[in-house]
């Protein structure tokens, strides 16, 4: 029997109509005798078996094309109980019509009789009916409760419709073995009532449901991420212990039931999530709509997602620009799945190679460039200076030259809060770029009568969530072959931003720019990477330390413990978007910029670094090295007060 009620077994679906037609004939029997008072004699002379009969076959048709007998009866629910009820009415009123139509021509026909048999069969056989189901249902789940293996305790947040869908998912499935032990909410007025036998608990009783009932885990509903007061509930699951797994909205469930599959760890991103960003729709639309524009390192982690967003706005064509072809290709089968409507084109080419930019220019004339392709790995670039400043200053240059050339209307550049005082190659290489930039907004080549200027945009921010190369996947890789996670420094720390938060405010950033700003964005409050390490730890149900060991391995090169969005000096103003800042930053005249550039990019061609970085140096007098090989420049060119303040 047993094997038959768990999921070893599936009961034949001829059974259950078998079982179901005895059920309504017994029914229909018993409520005959009833009414007639058990009189068995008047009852077997009259017409007893011809009306139990037809009953049955009234009945058996019904049932069958209602498909009573489909569902699997562990898994019956109030659907079900309607359908039963549904069937044995429409049943009773069809037997109702043919015994009226039909059968009274030939036999003698008590109606009122025949009236109250219904009546009480209507009751007694929809009850055994449901009770047949409800007892086979709590069968299954006693003895699948009961069974031999460990159960993982669960709470499950929240107290709606869609929390007791995730419960009912959760018992239904014959490959979990999950034990619902209580709802967890924060301001219902369902706390401390009970919903399918379950008790509503407050947040605040987490510590005494971990203590009670051992819990393991915590399931939410991965929509309620973003809000506060979820946010401190998974912090304090995350103290105590209970790791906590989302589920998405019912909508998305597979033909209707949750998938295994979809339960998920609770990924690190999705705590770092802050509130959706609202932005202007209607002027990135009025900004982008049947324009050409052009994304440079388009197959990157911040160039694929702002090829994604642009794409939804109904550009004329998007073209794609990266030197990656893999990647690339892979972009190139993506979008034209998501908006096969809307015209790409795939370069490859390299932003340092000037006689290919000419040729995507001349091309397609694009009159929107994003130029998000770039080196940004610092430890990289600071054994490369000359990668670094190839890539960086004079493929930047060229992209910007170009764009001024063929009278593209607008020109945004995603920069880095590495710029910001840098410490590092790459971020005085994105620094560079910057002012380079926004030198061209007075020159006389952006000011030719009859050909439109381009308006030169840059957007700053800091490290986004999963890009490609940054921490946290590697931290998550490191976690999955059991440790150690490697940091640099207890006390460093970084901002952080999703990658489509970020792109949504390069999109609005670039709809307010006239020319020659640098935008900062409202980073939030900065991250702890240890923190981030042993959150991390936390959520994949391990226990730092004992699980999984942290080691510090000190600064890399050109790395500091804490970056920034403005430089010294500089101030911002305010825009319409709470989390956009202009920035006032000092700017030079394209004349001397001009001079330093090329004098930079002579040296690079040069196999000296040293002279290199010297010119990096003059150009960015805010500069110094950290933890680096070019230190010694500092030291040399009397900046060793600078350094000292840097390192207290």
């Amino acid at each position: 029997m047993k094997k038959y009620l768990l999921f070893t077994r599936v009961v034949p679906r001829w059974l259950i109509m078998l079982v179901d037609l005895t059920i309504v004939a017994w029914s229909f029997s018993t409520s005959y005798f009833i009414v007639e008072r058990f009189e068995f004699v008047n009852i077997l002379r009259g017409y007893f078996f011809i009306f139990t009969g037809l009953y049955s076959a009234i009945a058996f048709v019904v049932m069958y094309a209602m498909r009573i007998h489909i569902g699997l009866i562990r898994y019956s629910n109030t659907r079900d109980v309607l359908r039963i009820f549904s069937s044995a009415f429409l049943a009773s009123i069809l037997y109702l019509l043919f015994i009226n139509i039909w059968v009274v021509h030939f036999i003698h026909v008590d109606l009122v009789t025949i009236n109250l048999v219904l009546l009480v069969n209507f009751s007694v056989s929809s009850t055994l009916l449901i009770l047949l189901r409800v007892t086979v249902k709590s069968a299954f789940f006693y003895l699948n409760n009961n069974t031999t293996a460990k159960k993982t305790v669960v709470l499950i947040y929240g107290s709606d419709g869609n929390a007791v869908l995730v419960k009912q998912a959760l018992e239904a499935s014959a490959k979990t073995n999950f034990s619902v032990v209580g709802f967890v909410d924060d301001g219902s007025k369902k706390i401390d009532k009970e919903i399918q036998q379950v008790r509503v608990y407050h947040i605040d009783k987490l510590p005494m449901l971990k203590q009670k009932h051992n819990v393991d885990k915590l399931i939410i509903m991965n929509w309620h991420l973003d809000e506060q007061a979820k946010k401190i509930a998974l912090e304090q699951c995350l103290s105590l212990g209970i790791q906590v797994l989302t589920v998405p909205p019912s909508d998305q469930w597979i033909y209707g039931k949750l998938n295994l599959q979809q339960i998920k760890d609770l990924k690190i991103e999705d705590l770092l999530q802050r509130k959706p960003i609202h932005i202007d729709n209607t002027r990135i639309s009025e900004d982008l709509e049947g324009k050409r524009v052009l994304v440079t390192g388009a197959a990157g982690s911040i160039g694929s997602e702002i090829v994604q967003q642009v794409l939804s706005y109904k550009p004329a064509m998007v073209i794609l620009c990266d030197q990656a072809e893999s990647p690339l290709h892979d972009m190139k089968l993506e979008v034209e799945e998501k908006f096969p409507g809307v015209p790409t084109k795939i370069f490859i080419g390299d932003v340092r190679n000037y006689q290919r930019m000419h040729k995507l220019f001349s091309d397609y004339r694009p009159q929107v460039v994003f130029h998000a392709a770039a080196y940004k790995h610092v430890p990289m670039m600071e054994e490369n200076p000359s990668e670094a400043v190839l890539t960086n200053v004079l493929g930047t240059k060229h992209v910007a030259d170009l764009s001024v050339a063929f009278g593209t209307g607008k020109f945004v550049m995603v920069s880095t809060d590495k710029a910001v005082n840098p410490s590092n190659i790459m971020g005085t290489t994105k620094r560079i770029a910057e002012i380079y930039i926004q030198s061209l907004k007075d020159t006389p080549a952006n000011n030719r009568p009859g050909v439109p200027s381009t308006r030169f945009v840059t957007t700053r921010f800091g490290n986004v969530l999963g890009s490609n190369g940054s921490v946290i996947p590697r931290f998550r890789a490191q976690i999955r072959k059991g440790g150690p996670i490697t940091v640099t420094h207890p006390e460093i720390t970084r901002y952080f931003m999703t990658i489509p938060e970020a792109v949504q405010l390069v999109l609005e950033a670039g709809t307010m720019g006239t020319g020659g700003e640098i935008f900062i964005f409202d980073m939030g409050e900065p991250v702890k990477i240890t923190d981030l390490a042993l959150k991390m730890i936390k959520l994949a149900g391990l226990q730092p330390e004992k699980d999984i060991k942290i080691v510090y391995t000190g600064l890399r090169p050109g790395e500091k413990l804490y970056e920034e969005l403005l430089n010294e000096g500089e101030h911002t103003m305010p825009t319409h978007h709470p989390k956009i800042k202009i920035a006032q930053v000092i700017t030079y005249p394209y004349a001397a910029v001009s001079v330093d550039i090329q004098e930079l990019l002579t040296l690079n061609k040069k196999p000296d670094d040293q002279a290199l970085v010297n010119k990096m140096k003059d150009i960015v007098p805010e500069f110094i090295s950290r933890n680096s090989q070019f230190e010694y420049l500092d030291a040399s060119s009397g900046n060793e007060q600078e350094i000292a303040a840097l390192a207290s």
